[in-house]
Formats: structure tokens, C-alpha cells, sequence
């Protein structure tokens, strides 16, 4: 179901900015029996606007895997028009709704959207960081839920060197779970490997969208260049072919965060979300 943003056709579309901390968290998608951040938002909007069996067809900008992180993200939900003539819109508001939520989700802002908007199909490119630490800080505590902890020293040159080879429009099938009818070719924008002044590695990842399991799966090819497993001129080989084998891992969910969603300009939303929809089917945004 895709009702259109705002007051139209019987319901109204709210865009939803949020933040979590993922680590107790089994991924954004609503699952029986597990805590997901779709399944706590729901039952926080069910609470106000009533049940829903439809979940209020929340879509959200990027499906995060369990344990990753978001500072930045951005669902929309569609909720009936009478519902809201009911309550009243004076009772609506991020302040309120975060008196209902658990300490590691908080909403940013609550707001109509604007006509056309959609959480995913409207975005521009998600990025998203991932965090290792090594050597002296391994044993810092404070790190484990926010940073792969990895035991030996790595080289950031090469890893940014490696990482730099996949950067481009290119197919990433062999950096993806695969799933029926999706596509898997996306711009890569960035992927860049630095030291930051407190010694931990971060990696910066920008794209067009990632399919599932891309970031961790990219991280861990360079990773695998740095180990002296993987050339990078077998790396290359790899991303051509779509083929991984068992070359390297997908890492640890714990260091990757969710940074930030590009959207176009209000009034390209609609224009946007339809070039998308041309591109990927409903299920191919995720990490």
C-alpha cells in the first residue's frame, strides 16, 4: 500500500526522523517475538492512533541489520485521516512520543510530510560509517558495542588503497545476499579509510543505496587485503566476477552506524521516488 503524502486520499503521511542504538536491537524489521525498531515504533503509534494490521505501511529509508547503529534515520508511516481529526493534532510531536519510547530510540522529529515524500524511494544516498579499533585500544570497554575490535595493527594505506578499487558504478553482486528480483548494481561513491585523532579507524561509506549486507561485506574485503589473504588485484577479480567464494567475511554489525540520508530538494521527492522505483523493488534498500 502507497497512499500519497499529506491529506489525500483518506490518509496522511508523516515523516518520522529518528536515532537507536542497535545492539539490543534484532534489526529495523518488525519480527514476531524479537525487538526490532519497527516493532517498537508500532506499537508506540498503535497506542495513539489504534491498531493497525498493516503496521501503517512504514517504510524506512535504510533496513538495518541487527546490532548496527543509526544516528541518522528517516521512516514515513501512512495513518488514516479520521484517526487524527479523533486525537487532535496538538497531541502529535516528537516530545510526546518519546515519553512512550525505550532509551536507545529517540524521535528527532514528527511532521507531515511533504506531497510526494517517501522515506526510501525519495533518498538521494545513505552513508554510513564503520568503526575498528586495534592495538592499544582493543581493550577498552567503552568500544565493544560501537567498534570491531580487531587484534593486531592494520595498514591504513592499504586498506584505503583496497578500498579505493571498488569505488564507481559497478555491479556488487559479490557483496551481497542475494534476493530474487533485486538488483544489484549501485554507485559507490565513497569508500575511504582513515586514522581519526583518537587512533580509531573509521571507514566512510556513501552510496546511491546498499543491498543487504554490502557495507559489512566491503569492509571485510579490504579487511582481507590487510591480512595478506586477499590481493588487490584478486579483490578486483571478485567484484567482476560476482563471485566471493570464501574469500572474506561479512563483519561484525556492532562498528557500522547509520551517518546520514541525502534527500533532493521538497519539491523533487515525488520525481525522485519514481526514478527509484524504476531502479529497485521495494525490498532492495538494506544493509
Amino acid at each position: 500500500m502507497n497512499k500519497p503524502a499529506g491529506d489525500t486520499g483518506g490518509f496522511v503521511r508523516f515523516r518520522v526522523d529518528l536515532a537507536y542504538d542497535g545492539t539490543d536491537f534484532a534489526g529495523w524489521a518488525k519480527q514476531p517475538k524479537l525487538r526490532t525498531v519497527e516493532g517498537e515504533l508500532v506499537k508506540v503509534f498503535e497506542k495513539i492512533f489504534g491498531k493497525s494490521k498493516t503496521g501503517f505501511d512504514m517504510r524506512v529509508a535504510g533496513r538495518t541489520d541487527a546490532g548496527v547503529h543509526a544516528r541518522v534515520q528517516v521512516c514515513h508511516l501512512d495513518v488514516p485521516q479520521d484517526r487524527i481529526k479523533r486525537i487532535g493534532r496538538d497531541h502529535l510531536g516528537a516530545k510526546r512520543l518519546n515519553t512512550l519510547l525505550p532509551e536507545d530510540l529517540i524521535i528527532h522529529d514528527f511532521q507531515v510530510a511533504d506531497p510526494g515524500f517517501d522515506a526510501r524511494f525519495s533518498a538521494l544516498g545513505r552513508h554510513y560509517k564503520y568503526t575498528i579499533t586495534d592495538t592499544e585500544f582493543f581493550k577498552d570497554p567503552t568500544l565493544t558495542r560501537y567498534a570491531l575490535l580487531y587484534k593486531r595493527k592494520l595498514d591504513v594505506e592499504l586498506l584505503n588503497g583496497a578500498a579505493q578499487t571498488l569505488v564507481g558504478l559497478k555491479d556488487f553482486a559479490a557483496f551481497c545476499k542475494p534476493r530474487a528480483g533485486s538488483t544489484t548494481i549501485r554507485n559507490l561513491r565513497q569508500f575511504e579509510v582513515a586514522r581519526n585523532a583518537n587512533g580509531l579507524i573509521e571507514i566512510q561509506l556513501h552510496a546511491d543505496a546498499f543491498c543487504h549486507n554490502m557495507v559489512r561485506s566491503l569492509v571485510g574485503s579490504i579487511l582481507a587485503v590487510a591480512d595478506g589473504r586477499l590481493s588487490i588485484e584478486e579483490l578486483i577479480e571478485v567484484q567482476k566476477s560476482g563471485k566471493r567464494g570464501n574469500k572474506f567475511k561479512v563483519v561484525d554489525s556492532r562498528g557500522l552506524t547509520l551517518e546520514a540520508i541525502d534527500y533532493p530538494d521538497s519539491a523533487k521527492y515525488a520525481e525522485q521516488a519514481e526514478l527509484s522505483r524504476k531502479m529497485r523493488n521495494i525490498d532492495d534498500i538494506s544493509v
